[in-house]
């Protein structure tokens, strides 16, 4: 009886090794479906998995005025993804952030940005922490965000763009002037023909930006939220209220070994189809510059208003 329990015990053993073994290596098995997965900054220099259902790519250093140094070679990695292959292009993100007239960073005065004017729904800015110069502020840094990546794939490609929105980053305390923020970028990226959606919690996103009036552009925006820890998790974020009141939770988002997995939901509106990109708003060149990248540069102390809830 002895060899028989020790062959058991080894059949045993075997089992339980290969159940988490092989959840962990594949995590669509615990949701039920094919994921996609985000990358940015943080894994420039790391072992990237094998091309997902479909991926997305952060174009930024972790803050609005940075870039990402990995951004060409993390986006050729997503355009191999089983999407891209069937003719939708990656999707990318960008941070978010409202700094108001701080020291050093550059703040609207007026209406107009690269010498061109800026059409603003909120009036007239004037310089300070308002609305309106917030608008401002949100077109060119969408601006610059979109110089960013034209540099990398020739600005002739279609793809989806998710607004990064979190308490880690610098905001205002009016919120009504974070709402501009994000405005006004979605204003910029959808004038050059891109989708846009919002990435955020409900919480963070609460925090910021608090309530959205159907008179503004992010009330019917895609949603992207983040909070969930399992795929099966994931699955079930899909049913949880939008971040705005007309918007859509298309995706949801979670962590496992290190590596952000993202579920499609049931249901979903399908990514932009690859079409030309009209041409965008008259600008001159962006102002200011993207930076040199610096992505583990610490956030500025500069930033002189943040959000009194803020959390990392």
């Amino acid at each position: 009886m002895k060899p028989i329990r020790l062959l058991l015990a080894a059949c045993l053993l075997m089992t339980w090794q290969a159940g988490p073994a092989h959840a962990e290596s594949d995590p669509a098995l615990q949701g039920g479906g094919p994921l996609g997965n985000d990358i940015s900054w943080p894994q420039c220099g790391s072992d990237l998995p094998a091309p997902p259902a479909f991926a997305v790519v952060g174009v930024n250093g972790g803050r609005p005025d940075t870039v990402n140094p990995c951004l060409d070679a993390q986006l050729a990695w997503a355009d191999q993804s089983v999407e891209s292959a069937g003719g939708t292009p990656a999707a990318v993100y960008v941070n978010t952030a409202a700094t108001g007239p701080a020291e050093g960073l550059w703040w609207p005065a007026d209406n107009t940005y690269g010498g061109a004017a800026v059409s603003n729904p909120y009036g007239l800015c004037d310089g300070t922490a308002s609305p309106a110069c917030a608008y401002v502020h949100g077109y060119a840094m969408a601006a610059v965000d979109a110089a960013i990546l034209k540099g990398v794939d020739g600005g002739g490609v279609r793809r989806l763009w998710w607004l990064d929105v979190e308490t880690g980053n610098s905001w205002l305390w009016d919120k009504a002037a974070n709402a501009a923020e994000l405005e006004g970028m979605t204003a910029y990226l959808q004038g050059t023909g891109a989708d846009v959606g919002i990435y955020s919690t409900s919480y963070q996103f609460g925090e910021i930006v608090g309530g959205v009036s159907p008179g503004s552009n992010l009330y019917a925006l895609r949603n992207w939220l983040a909070g969930p820890d399992s795929a099966w998790s994931a699955r079930e974020y899909c049913a949880s209220d939008p971040l705005t009141p007309g918007g859509t939770v298309t995706t949801t988002q979670f962590t496992e070994n290190n590596l952000d997995y993202n579920y499609r939901c049931p249901g979903a509106p399908p990514a932009p189809a690859p079409a030309p990109v009209p041409a965008p708003p008259p600008q001159a060149a962006p102002q200011p510059s993207p930076p040199a990248p610096q992505p583990e540069q610490p956030r500025s102390t500069r930033y002189v208003e943040l959000h009194a809830a803020q959390i990392s």
